[in-house]
């Protein structure tokens, strides 16, 4: 038997943490997987390659890492051939701990050289010893890499990656570098060939999204990669992921308006309301401003859901910090908001503050929080009652469809709806679009019982394909609020 041979034999699984970049780099690495003949593990199997695509960003993720390694030291000496690799941004912080803390692992690797992990598990392989490679700086944009994407309607589209920021609380910018950008027409090149597979969805992703084109000198480059994107034939929704205010301009939001395949819906993270501490986190803009920013979006998109993301319990946050926060939220009105208590990450600057807060005092505003969010979320919900609303049906979405007989998916605006099935109408795949009316609002979904109109589109023929698997929701991250 070739070697070849022994390597389609052999199959994988990567476990995602984190972002939807991680997201997006995980369809990198399964690519490269199956460019070297690895195939996927069946779910519920043992795989022989087993990678984590780990994420830095909050605390446990180091303790949800480490343990699940011990977890499989049983595993591994039931399974001697089986490998287990790690990279993402806690391999890229770090390094070489990880062989000592864990040294049945036999691959880690970083953020810049996706690209080596075939490599390096054969050499691990063939060495039988760890083999460790990290690079300082980006060896290949992981767009450039082979890919297997997990969704035959929906894709991610890298437009930068690292970012040039200095948030107090945040050590992703040490271990993603500065922003790199691709260029534009490298951009719509590879949605022009996702729109030729049958993708009707495209997310563009950058730490910074809308800081795009800083590495080549045009401040207005965003807003004009998104009019081009509303000239794509067949392109149907458009979203971005994650918007800073500080970037955020006037153009930015004319070509969200007036571009017809930009969806109305914007994540923009507010990280907190209160002045002093977003001079202290390092966010360059105010309270002012980013309100000033969703009352110009509304004025020119109306029907926009927004959402964001604020930290709870940042150091030196007083009870007054705190009730300018909910003083922005209920004046934001979000669709949703994706929360968190402050997590201290040694090596960033908020790590040392002094005035640490409790975590007694952070559930505590925590849950405040929330309550407050929740009742506006479904408010805003209610607000749909009625409505028209158009759904790409989804994979993944509706874990009581089979019992509710329903189908789910996003609308426009990106909220989550779960469709009751119309037995006259054509049952819909997934990545086709259904015309129906909200009949109910709840907190974090909506329910349309009234299902109008069954659009069969490129992607459900698409989803039919082998190709296709579940896996990846729509856009946005799947986690809600109360999440932390």
């Amino acid at each position: 038997m070739t070697t070849t041979d022994l390597e389609a034999a052999r199959t994988y699984e990567v476990r995602t943490y984190g972002c939807q970049m991680n997201v997006h780099d995980s369809e990198r690495l399964s690519g490269l997987l199956e460019n070297a003949g690895y195939v996927k593990a069946d779910e519920g199997s043992t795989p022989d390659v087993l990678v984590f695509n780990t994420c830095a960003v909050r605390e446990n993720a180091d303790n949800k890492l480490y343990g699940n390694l011990s977890h499989l030291v049983p595993v591994k000496e039931k399974n001697p051939g089986m490998q287990i690799a790690v990279g993402g941004c806690l391999a890229q912080k770090d390094q070489g701990e990880i062989v000592r803390k864990a040294p049945w692992v036999d691959v880690v690797f970083g953020t810049h050289n996706l690209g080596s992990l075939p490599v390096l598990l054969e050499r691990a392989r063939i060495e039988q010893e760890s083999q460790v490679e990290l690079a300082e700086a980006l060896v290949e944009f992981p767009s450039n890499l082979p890919t297997r994407r997990e969704s035959a309607y929906a894709a991610w589209v890298s437009v930068s990656v690292g970012c040039n920021n200095t948030c107090t609380f945040c050590i992703v910018p040490s271990l993603r570098g500065t922003e790199k950008d691709r260029r534009p027409g490298e951009i719509l090149a590879e949605v022009q060939a996702l729109v030729d597979q049958g993708v009707i969805e495209i997310t563009l992703l950058g730490q910074n999204v809308n800081a795009y084109g800083v590495e080549f000198g045009d401040q207005l480059a965003f807003g004009k990669l998104l009019r081009s994107c509303g000239s794509i034939e067949g392109l149907e929704r458009v979203r971005f992921t994650s918007p800073h205010p500080r970037d955020f301009t006037d153009d930015v939001i004319e070509a969200m308006a007036t571009t017809a395949n930009v969806m109305p819906q914007l994540h923009m993270p507010l990280q907190s309301g209160s002045n002093q501490i977003l001079k202290s986190m390092r966010r360059s803009y105010r309270q002012e401003k980013y309100l000033g920013i969703i009352q110009k979006v509304r004025a020119a998109m109306p029907e926009a859901a927004i959402s964001t993301d604020i930290i709870i319990g940042f150091p030196g946050e007083t009870e007054e910090d705190f009730e300018q926060t909910l003083y922005v939220v209920e004046q934001a009105r979000f669709a949703n908001a994706f929360t968190f208590l402050y997590s201290q990450r040694a090596g960033t600057p908020a790590a040392t503050m002094p005035n640490q807060v409790s975590r007694e005092v952070m559930q505590e505003r925590y849950q405040r929080l929330v309550a407050l969010q929740n009742e506006i979320s479904w408010q805003e919900n209610k607000r749909q009652l009625g409505r028209e609303v158009e759904v790409l049906i989804a994979l993944g979405e509706g874990r009581k469809d089979a019992a509710t007989e329903r189908i789910s998916g996003r609308a426009a605006d990106n909220r989550l709806v779960h469709v009751a099935l119309d037995p006259s109408l054509h049952f819909p795949r997934p990545g086709d679009v259904v015309t129906a009316v909200v009949t109910h609002a709840a907190t974090h979904h909506l329910i349309a019982d009234r299902m109008l109109a069954v659009r069969r589109t490129v992607a459900g023929d698409a989803g039919e394909l082998p190709i296709a698997s579940p896996g990846v929701a729509l856009g946005m991250p799947s986690i809600r609020v109360g999440s932390a």
